[in-house]
């Protein structure tokens, strides 16, 4: 739906490929969701389920056909179907882990109702496929497949994306503990560098909702004025809304946070809301895929996840060295806590644990 064939009246509410395949021009989303709805008709994107007889009349209708030709095709389709869902029954198709779990999320919640009707996804309303790629710093996994693909609506705002997003480097722990490893951080990155922005279509939408956000894209668009490039605007996320959005489905953008933490983010599909879809509002941003990674455990029990890594340490096989809780304890501090020999030890948050 998101990319439609070029026609002799097409305008810019219609995407039309740029590189066929790969992106769409761009357009914008509100306007693309207004032409829809002024061309569709109101049963077309209708939650209400159609009556069978009033469904298979119309077909009769339109094909040209009798109510007994209708009724014969009915009867010999039916079988035919029930033979081809038994055979599709006796076929053990073998799936590896990824392919299997591919889909597990988006299983749980589709065709999910609210229990009020003032929770249900407005009829006619524009849902966004949202991927969301790891960061560019990572060896491994960047730019290959998503971290994490989310559903969102065209009435949620940036500012919403952006909290939906789960990055590792919003969780660490800054300090450095060995002398007080009971004492509780008293907050972790994302509670202490909350500046972030996102970057479509040459704007730049930064996070101003605290007194502590910074603009943290004047840099790049200073430096983009000195070196003779496009002239770049701003605005804030918190006051956008994914529907008001200029676009490209299918074109990398930039979510940048925690100073140089940058993601690609690529819009892959823009439609309607459609019946089987989940409808309850209040479980969007509604996330579809995760991408899952091996845990790194500890390097004495080899059982458990590292929870802490330690440098310059005489007790270490390596530097740095990853322990669970239980190793770091009994290796680093006596039966009352105190410390033994000269090391470092800094809280480590293990991508794999939020799996």
């Amino acid at each position: 739906m998101a990319a439609s064939e070029q026609t002799t009246d097409a305008n810019t509410n219609v995407p039309e490929y740029e590189y066929p395949d790969v992106n769409t021009k761009p357009f914008h989303i509100g306007s693309f969701k207004k032409e829809w709805l002024s061309r569709l008709k109101p049963s077309d994107y209708s939650y209400e389920e159609a009556d069978e007889d009033a469904f298979h009349a119309n077909f009769a209708r339109e094909m040209g056909v009798s109510a007994e030709t209708m009724a014969e095709l009915k009867a010999v389709c039916r079988q035919r179907k029930e033979r081809q869902d038994h055979r599709a029954s006796l076929k053990k198709i073998k799936k590896n882990r990824h392919d299997l779990y591919a889909d597990e999320l988006e299983r749980l919640t589709i065709g999910r109702k609210p229990e009020t009707v003032t929770d249900m996804v407005p009829e006619g309303e524009i849902i966004l496929t949202i991927n969301v790629y790891y960061p560019a710093v990572f060896d491994k996994f960047n730019y290959i497949r998503p971290h994490m693909t989310l559903l969102m609506t065209g009435s949620h705002s940036l500012a919403e994306l952006r909290d939906a997003v789960c990055c590792v480097s919003d969780l660490q722990v800054c300090g450095e503990f060995s002398n007080t490893p009971d004492v509780a951080p008293e907050f972790i990155s994302k509670d202490h560098y909350k500046s972030a922005f996102f970057f479509f279509e040459g704007v730049f939408y930064n996070d101003m909702r605290f007194p502590e956000c910074q603009d943290i894209s004047s840099t790049t668009i200073e430096w983009a004025k000195s070196h003779n490039f496009p002239s770049y605007s701003q605005a804030k996320m918190e006051d956008t809304l994914l529907e008001d959005l200029k676009v490209k489905v299918g074109f990398p953008y930039l979510y940048c946070h925690q100073g140089d933490c940058e993601h690609l983010v690529i819009i892959t599909d823009v439609r309607l809301a459609h019946k089987n879809d989940c409808l309850d509002k209040n479980l969007y941003p509604l996330l579809t895929h995760k991408h899952r990674v091996l845990t790194q455990k500890c390097a004495v029990c080899h059982v458990f996840i590292g929870r802490w890594y330690t440098t310059n340490d005489q007790f270490a096989p390596s530097d740095p060295c990853l322990f669970c809780d239980k190793c770091f304890r009994m290796l680093h501090y006596d039966a009352q806590g105190n410390k033994l020999g000269e090391f470092l030890a800094y809280p480590y948050v293990d991508r794999g644990a939020f799996n």
